[in-house]
């Protein structure tokens, strides 16, 4: 037989895809036979569909999920940005991720490295959130006016009961009205080592009657004009801490005597009717 006729007379050994020819040694080199080349073949190709049928599998198995179970898995996530990634899978983690910040009534920023974006976005789709900590952390918190803005935006800033804003020193009165002002709900409210001054005590004062403690540690530029107004309009007043700052004694007296049952933290002594003696306010 000739050349190009061996040529024109392949032996097709698999499903017409690979072929073996008989004349060619260094084709079936490796292989006892040309059968156990087959089967050989036959038998990685079973191996690599079964498993991407298992792989199918596995997806197809996560896509029949319901949205409201993703939402319970990703409510158990601590981790934003585990929830971030998992928000850009697919629309329907997108929409799971939404409904599990929807059911949280509390969101911590502390520890976290967050913009004003980031954090805007994540309290506007959490619509029953109760507490909201955007306190300072070890990563160095990025909140600015900007983000205050932002946040008081947010359908869940009316029902907000406790807001952590304390060490943000990239605030100013600015943000800190704006934020306050729709915040009708408040009980807490920490904004000790900030830079604000007795403008965001004057707007506390008159959009949060429910207040009943009040962070101010070490804001220096709050006067005791800023605190009088505080004491007189919000009657549920029972707290309020004043460590660091430069008001004198008498200040604090004073206070006493418009709300007798107020307590005074000044660093690790209470300031109250029965430690300071009521004087004449002149």
């Amino acid at each position: 037989m000739e050349a190009h006729e061996l040529i024109k007379s392949p032996i097709n050994l698999v499903d017409n895809s690979i072929m073996f020819n008989q004349t060619n040694p260094r084709v079936l080199e490796g292989f006892p036979s040309p059968k156990h080349a087959v089967c050989l073949v036959r038998e990685r190709r079973k191996k690599n569909e079964e498993r991407r049928m298992s792989n199918s599998n596995v997806e197809a198995e996560i896509d029949r999920l319901p949205v409201d179970l993703l939402a319970h898995i990703f409510f158990l996530f601590s981790s934003f940005t585990d929830l971030a990634q998992a928000s850009s899978v697919c629309r329907k983690w997108r929409e799971g991720v939404k409904q599990s910040l929807a059911r949280k009534e509390r969101l911590s920023f502390a520890g976290w490295k967050m913009d004003d974006d980031s954090t805007a976005r994540l309290v506007r789709f959490a619509y029953n959130l109760k507490e909201l900590d955007i306190s300072r952390s070890c990563w160095g918190c990025q909140i600015t006016d900007e983000g205050l803005y932002k946040i008081s935006l947010a359908k869940c800033v009316s029902n907000l009961t406790s807001i952590s804003l304390w060490g943000m020193t990239g605030i100013t009165d600015r943000g800190v009205i704006q934020l306050v002002s729709r915040a009708n709900s408040l009980h807490y409210l920490n904004i000790g080592g900030t830079f604000v001054t007795d403008e965001s005590l004057y707007a506390i004062a008159a959009s949060c009657p429910h207040l009943k403690t009040i962070g101010l540690w070490s804001c220096r530029q709050v006067t005791e004009s800023g605190l009088v107004v505080l004491v007189n309009n919000c009657h549920k007043l029972e707290s309020i801490n004043v460590f660091g700052m430069r008001v004198p004694i008498e200040c604090f007296i004073g206070l006493l005597a418009i709300s007798p049952a107020l307590q005074i933290k000044a660093g690790r002594v209470n300031l109250n009717v029965r430690r300071i003696p009521l004087l004449p306010i002149h």
